[in-house]
């Protein structure tokens, strides 16, 4: 393309330099709980034979999106505090996007196959070994990353298509699809229009799915024991929590047609950090078949 820019500037969440330093050692603590908690769990799933059911499959999987995930914004968002002058090539901006958009939308797919998991799980107990088979939790996987990367392909050829010649400074602490759009020389609303639809279009969808089979969940719990309604409730509470951390700051920031660069770069700290640092907490601390397995493992 038109393109003559070869490098953005990328603003940070701050420009002070003492707050920077305080930002260092707190993102790469945070950073250093996402990798050892999600990995902790992906090989407590992966060695243990207790915990072969497909919601500790699908957890297994998205422990691995969220390390892959944080990865692509965290390291260098850590590294950026220590350094004057904050930049990235344009080559380096894109995949950033690309990989951004590509394990977000893998993660939205994981969510809302894990609350169908959960609704099989509970509604329909009889005929759950038969519909949720080691081969349909595999390709539910598959579906998933295919979700994820048709998704972020579509992102990234939209905004890889418009010409970049100045100015180069972004506003944010990694390449997102609002920041570039604002810095692009053409009119951008077509492309904003396009990729606000299809944002809007997958997490809406899948946050109806997630409202309906948590809704068909809890009517079914009318006829069950006092105790039976503790146990799939108990099931479902960190399920939700996560979907609630996860979904709020993304539909905040992708289903809006305009945005405000300096709000955006602290909600999107919830997604990109927050979220995927608590799912281990949240899947284990509740958990007594993951944290025996964690006994047994070390």
């Amino acid at each position: 393309n038109a393109s003559s820019v070869k490098e953005f500037v990328l603003l940070g969440l701050t420009e002070n330099q003492g707050l920077q330093k305080i930002c260092f050692v707190m993102f790469l603590f945070f950073y250093t709980l996402i990798v050892a908690g999600n990995l902790l769990i992906v090989i407590t799933v992966a060695s243990s034979q207790h915990l072969s059911s497909p919601m500790y499959f699908f957890l297994c999987y998205l422990s691995f999106v969220d390390i892959c995930y944080s990865s692509v914004t965290a390291p260098k968002m850590i590294a950026d505090f220590l350094v004057a002058k904050k930049t990235i090539s344009f080559v380096g901006c894109i995949a950033q996007l690309f990989g951004v958009h590509f394990f977000g939308g893998t993660e939205i797919f994981l969510l809302t196959v894990m609350a169908y998991d959960r609704y099989a799980a509970i509604c329909r107990p009889l005929h759950y070994s038969t519909l949720m088979t080691r081969r349909v939790c595999g390709r539910m996987v598959i579906g998933s990353w295919v979700g994820g990367f048709v998704h972020s392909t579509v992102q990234t050829l939209l905004t890889t298509q418009l010409p970049f010649c100045g100015p180069n400074r972004i506003d944010h602490y990694f390449c997102d699809i609002h920041p570039l759009l604002q810095l692009a020389c053409a009119d951008t609303y077509a492309v904003a229009v396009i990729v606000t639809a299809i944002s809007a279009m997958i997490t809406l969808s899948c946050f109806v799915i997630l409202v309906v089979s948590y809704a068909v969940i809890l009517v079914s719990l009318k006829s069950r024991t006092s105790e039976g309604r503790r146990k799939a409730l108990f099931t479902c509470g960190s399920h939700i929590t996560v979907v609630i951390l996860f979904f709020g700051p993304c539909t905040f920031i992708y289903i809006r047609p305009t945005s405000n660069l300096s709000e955006d770069k602290s909600v999107a700290v919830f997604y990109t950090i927050i979220t995927p640092m608590l799912n281990p907490l949240i899947y284990t601390l509740r958990n007594k078949e993951v944290k025996s397995a964690m006994r047994n493992l070390w």
